[in-house]
């Protein structure tokens, strides 16, 4: 069949290299996006030594499939930088994230669903490190006998990614469990419902790209407290 574009999502991938060799071959135009830190994700430089030398034996296929590009989407000014030490910064478009308003819509009572009756904050994401949850919980062990927050508790929503069992061995030898709620795999609507509940978001992240969080965040009119690190001054 014959197309008018290949669109290939993650540089790092077979099927982005076998996209380019269709498009080298077939001379259709090809459109890369990464979306994942292609040079700056910790994970490349804190994996075992077998998974370092994996990424190193990547560097031409990454070279080739960036070469092939007619162009490249980036999400925002830090990733152009990235690509940008890569090739022609006229190939790089940015094309920021967004949400759709429309699907931010729940019917769900969280505080009542979930039996809160205090305000909270919220933080949301995957159970990881890179996530910074654990500096999270350490941050609230130093202000939570704080009179100013005595009525404002910490709920952690989202999904196991590896560091589910030292969380929740944080917030017990730390003594959080009076102040700190988790939800685990919560629904959709329940997220949704969170947010338009919470009182602010924390994003306490190591590295982030582009997030999304502070967005749907935002659609609540809801404020971020976040770290720096990474594509995150560029969203917030």
């Amino acid at each position: 069949d014959d197309y008018d574009i290949i669109h290939s999502i993650g540089i790092r991938s077979f099927q982005s290299l076998i996209g380019a060799i269709i498009s080298k071959i077939k001379k259709i135009p090809l459109v890369i996006s990464d979306e994942g830190g292609l040079t700056t994700h910790p994970d490349l430089k804190n994996s075992g030594l077998i998974r370092q030398i994996f990424y190193k034996l990547q560097s031409p296929m990454i070279r080739f499939v960036i070469g092939q590009s007619k162009k490249i989407i980036v999400a925002n000014e830090y990733e152009k930088k990235i690509f940008s030490g890569l090739t022609d910064e006229n190939k790089i478009e940015v094309v920021e994230n967004g949400i759709n308003l429309e699907k931010m819509k729940s019917d769900v009572k969280f505080k009542t669903k979930y039996a809160i009756n205090h305000e909270y904050f919220l933080f949301l994401g995957r159970f990881h490190k890179v996530k910074g949850v654990d500096i999270l919980l350490k941050a609230m062990q130093l202000i939570k006998n704080q009179h100013l927050i005595s009525d404002v508790k910490l709920v952690i929503m989202g999904v196991d990614f590896g560091f589910e069992d030292e969380m929740m061995k944080m917030i017990n030898e730390m003594d959080l469990d009076n102040v700190v709620k988790v939800i685990k795999n919560p629904p959709r609507e329940d997220v949704i419902a969170a947010y338009k509940e919470s009182e602010f978001l924390v994003l306490p992240s190591r590295w982030e790209l582009s997030p999304l969080t502070p967005l749907e965040g935002f659609a609540f009119k809801k404020p971020t407290i976040s770290t720096k690190a990474h594509g995150i001054p560029y969203t917030l």
